[in-house]
């Protein structure tokens, strides 16, 4: 079962609860309770146990690195870089360390994209002229979804898709979620405390959902799905949702392009 107790929170409903979410036991209903001194812009302070939770939550704008590499007035390389940036009332010196990770990030690939992919995109237009084939150009741009924003915790992916001819090109997601009373970067282990079979448990869970589906959709997934989800299972590859834990994995760890990204839903209350 997943853990989620440093996820309490005030919640918008009235009454709200209150969870122990290691055992996911109601405690106690929770009223709003006006008091001089504690609104902010019109919102009720929520109390527990005498103490005030306050109403947190992370500001997040979009920042972006692009451009279009020519060669010979032939465009060789377009890329786009989207990357967040945070303003946090938890914590500006972790919000500042967030924004250094993804703004570090960010200037990695433009590198990468400019010295590495650049002359593999000139190198490949040369030998599309020799052949006279259509002259296709590389492509590189990340996009990032947030996916929970509540309290002090974020949750986000990042996709990467990368287009060097071809059929198609190819995505690589990457996820963080992010405790901004501290800066850190939470692990898949934080969610199963005093559990240390929770990959077994989770691959298992996942392999019960594959099952139902080839039911209806054979074909979906490789025959040796259940042994690739143990060899290709990755624990950095996980996000957070209102409704639950997302497990996933890359295209073709499981299942062949057609099927997509494989992702799984662990719900908060099961």
């Amino acid at each position: 079962m997943v853990s989620i107790w440093f996820l309490l929170q005030a919640i918008d409903s009235f009454p709200s609860i209150i969870y122990d979410f290691p055992r996911f036991r109601k405690l106690k209903s929770v009223y709003r309770r006006k008091m001089a001194g504690n609104h902010t812009q019109g919102r009720q302070a929520i109390y527990y146990k005498n103490t005030v939770l306050r109403f947190t939550m992370q500001t997040i704008s979009k920042l972006t690195l692009s451009d279009t590499m020519y060669f010979e007035n032939t465009p060789a390389l377009n890329y786009k870089i989207d990357y967040p940036q945070f303003t946090s009332t938890c914590s500006r010196r972790a919000a500042a360390a967030v924004n250094s990770f993804y703004r570090l990030r960010a200037k990695s690939l433009e590198t990468y994209c400019r010295f590495t992919l650049y002359p593999q995109a000139v190198t490949d237009l040369k030998q599309l002229r020799e052949d006279r084939d259509p002259l296709l150009g590389f492509e590189f741009l990340v996009t990032f979804q947030v996916t929970y924003n509540s309290g002090c915790i974020v949750s986000l992916y990042m996709d990467q898709y990368e287009f060097e001819g071809g059929a198609h090109g190819s995505t690589q997601r990457t996820s963080q979620t992010w405790d901004f009373s501290t800066g850190k970067r939470m692990q898949l282990s934080d969610f199963y405390p005093h559990n240390p079979s929770y990959r077994e448990e989770i691959q298992t869970q996942i392999q019960s959902g594959i099952g139902r589906r080839l039911e209806q959709e054979p074909s979906t997934y490789f025959e040796d799905y259940p042994e690739l989800l143990r060899t290709t299972f990755n624990p950095e590859s996980f996000y957070l949702t209102p409704e639950g834990l997302v497990i996933y994995y890359q295209q073709y760890d499981i299942a062949p392009y057609s099927t997509g990204m494989p992702q799984f839903l662990l719900p908060f209350n099961e």
